[in-house]
């Protein structure tokens, strides 16, 4: 059943794909959105910290976290969707999930360095202005992309935000 979910999201990713047209920079970077990807990189908090203390007000940033498997009892205080929340067609079943990628932030991060359909899914839907991701996902997917490994989230962020002050956007 998860190869068929999987086949129908990526077929229904590359259709979106087709029809997209590529974002502008905003002028100012005020919304950040985050999308990280649980199953390899669990330090969110300490990747809000690192953006909010180099010219992000840690108000302005929001993430939504992937899990690949939630366990019945589990209980998670912050937004997180996995598949089970998507529905074969493309469609976040869970409302805040949705809220999330229906909100126009400035920036969206997509902090993850593997390509899966429901992480792709949430990128392409997004109704971000500008996308930043890693180097090794499909450039179809980001505006912008930084060279180096999902656990090395200092290195990503500083260098994010490095470019982001020469372009005089933060």
């Amino acid at each position: 059943m998860r190869f068929i979910k999987n086949f129908a999201l990526k077929k229904y990713i590359k259709k979106c794909l087709s029809g997209s047209i590529p974002f502008a920079i905003p002028d100012r970077i005020v919304t950040v959105g985050i999308i990280v990807d649980e199953s390899y990189f669990s330090d969110r908090e300490a990747l809000v910290e690192k953006l909010a203390s180099d010219g992000i007000k840690k108000e302005n940033i929001e993430t939504l976290s992937f899990k690949e498997k939630v366990k019945s009892k589990e209980v998670l205080d912050y937004l997180y969707y996995s598949r089970k929340n998507i529905s074969s067609t493309g469609i976040f079943l869970k409302e805040d999930v949705a809220a999330f990628i229906n909100k126009p932030f400035d920036m969206l991060i997509n902090y993850y360095d593997v390509e899966k359909p429901a992480l792709l899914l949430a990128t392409v839907k997004s109704k971000a202005k500008f996308k930043v991701g890693f180097s090794n996902i499909d450039n179809r997917f980001n505006s912008f992309m930084i060279s180096t490994e999902a656990e090395k989230y200092t290195e990503f962020a500083s260098e994010l935000l490095k470019y982001l002050k020469i372009l005089n956007k933060i």
